[in-house]
């Protein structure tokens, strides 16, 4: 029932707040309006209506799991936003360019979402796994293994940085139609089928991009760091939640890898230079 109500509750409320938000824009709807990488104009509202369903969807799940993903998909949704309307801030600092101002006292928007949702996606993992006490049960055994404070510790530590990462990682992947959409897509549909605690969750993710799809593609809408770092915060938080630890080492490693080679290397120039990928990233686009 849970896989359901995200499904339902996510899709849903994705839907109606993109129609509520087209008809009473917050601070009106230039407010909302950026040019994308083909100089046409966008609205970030489809952003703040994927994040809105984002946290509904985690909210339908239910439980700690629930809880969890609501709490890292709306501070997400929050610091993006208030990444996204800060006139100042600029296009794109990657990683190093935060941290580097960061290090001279300089306190920028993406410093300030990067350390805000790396400390939600903290707690969303303290919560959604009992402060890192996961079942450690064997098939065919019954009961929970006790695990060591510093396994406990260590689980949540690279439990939020899975969250907070992927969050991260669909934003840098949200630079033309539907492609942050494609690659919280990719993450999501696994995980959905793998079942386990983060499955809802997933499902829900699926159902945001459903009802995100078409806006997107035919760039009426733009996720923006609003929508993305909330949708990738919800999947981050399912990543985190599944039970195998090797599935979830992988992971990390993998989000980290790309993180880091995305400060060196276009990813727009990667996709476009590999006739695959180009095709799976034109897949969809009116245009």
């Amino acid at each position: 029932m849970s896989r359901l109500a995200a499904a339902l509750l996510g899709g849903g409320l994705t839907v109606a707040a993109s129609v509520l938000l087209r008809e009473a824009a917050p601070g009106g709807a230039a407010r909302w309006q950026r040019s994308n990488y083909r100089g046409n104009t966008v609205s970030l509202l489809g952003g703040v209506a994927t994040a809105k369903g984002s946290v509904a969807a985690a909210l339908g799940a239910g439980g700690r799991a629930g809880a969890a993903g609501a709490l890292a998909a709306a501070v997400g949704g929050a610091l993006g936003a208030v990444d996204d309307l800060d006139p100042g801030a600029p296009a794109s600092k990657g990683l190093r360019g935060h941290l580097g101002a960061l290090a001279r006292g300089e306190v920028t928007t993406g410093a300030i979402k990067l350390l805000g949702i790396g400390a939600s996606a903290m707690v969303a993992a303290a919560v959604g796994t009992r402060m890192g006490e996961r079942a450690a049960i064997d098939p065919g055994e019954t009961g929970t293994a006790v695990r060591s404070a510093a396994a406990r510790g260590l689980d949540v530590l690279t439990s939020g940085a899975l969250v907070a990462g992927t969050a991260n990682l669909v934003n840098l992947f949200d630079l033309r139609p539907g492609r942050g959409l494609k690659a919280a897509g990719a993450l999501a549909a696994p995980l959905a089928l793998a079942g386990g605690p983060g499955a809802p969750l997933a499902t829900g993710v699926l159902a945001v991009i459903v009802a995100s799809w078409s806006d997107d593609l035919a760039e009426r809408t733009m996720m923006g760091d609003t929508g993305a770092n909330a949708l990738g915060a919800l999947v981050g938080t399912a990543f985190a939640l599944h039970p195998s630890a090797r599935v979830r080492g992988i992971g990390l490693g993998a989000v980290v890898a790309a993180t880091l080679l995305s400060e060196r290397v276009s990813f727009s120039k990667v996709i476009e230079a590999t006739p695959v990928l180009r095709r799976v990233d034109g897949w969809g686009r009116t245009a």
